[in-house]
């Protein structure tokens, strides 16, 4: 009985349910502007990246190992905390989408790079001998055939960049889990937090089921 009233106690969820819905709701607003835009930020990284200047390569691939090397925790508390001391002053949403952003940019563009990359050099001279420029060769040809290669691998990323988004508790932006330790400090019982991981779950499920399928060796028969 101790067990259930701590972590399933059904009075403290039902109490602590529309903080919870809230803070789910905040998650994936956080989400839902993170993965698109970093995802096209790293695809734009990648295309440049794959025209092979070397200056210009140089500084993506700094800023890609800085931030995939660089914590987003302690990345977010810089952001939000000493960049008002440069005048830049953000609201705890716009400083956990910057940290994100930076972060997760670079793990696309690494991804991005290795998708292009595999795409042989032989299909971008055959678009091109059709009349294609460098830009619509990219457009067209390189960048279908490199995002199809890597589709599992930017799939994974995405996932990883929702479930980064609890960060955000560390600047008290109430996202899923900001709102379970809340809910979880007026109740002093721990069953918002068991609420707010099968909230996670059921938000990541899905997807964690879509790649698992992606990554499903095909099986050739005899």
């Amino acid at each position: 009985m101790n067990l259930i009233e701590t972590f399933f106690n059904l009075d403290v969820l039902r109490a602590s349910w529309p903080m919870l819905l809230q803070g789910l709701w905040l998650t994936v607003k956080l989400a839902v502007v993170i993965v698109p835009i970093s995802a096209l930020l790293g695809l734009l990284i990648a295309c440049v990246y794959y025209q092979g200047h070397k200056i210009i390569n140089r500084v993506i691939l700094l800023y890609v190992d800085f931030f995939r090397a660089f914590p987003p925790l302690v990345l977010l508390i810089f952001i939000y905390y000493a960049l008002p001391f440069l005048g830049m002053q953000l609201d705890e949403f716009s400083a956990t989408v910057l940290a994100l952003v930076l972060n997760s940019s670079g793990y696309f563009a690494e991804i991005f790079r290795a998708g292009l990359q595999s795409v042989g050099p032989g299909q971008n001279e055959a678009a091109r001998s059709t009349g294609l420029n460098a830009r619509q060769a990219m457009a067209y040809v390189i960048v279908p055939q490199g995002v199809r290669n890597v589709i599992p691998d930017l799939a994974s990323n995405t996932l990883e960049a929702v479930k980064q988004t609890s960060i955000a508790s560390a600047v008290a932006l109430p996202e899923l889990l900001r709102a379970a330790l809340i809910a979880q400090g007026q109740t002093y019982n721990q069953t918002p937090l068991i609420a707010a991981a099968l909230m996670y779950f059921m938000l990541l499920w899905p997807l964690v089921r879509a790649i698992s399928r992606m990554q499903k060796p095909v099986l050739i028969p005899r």
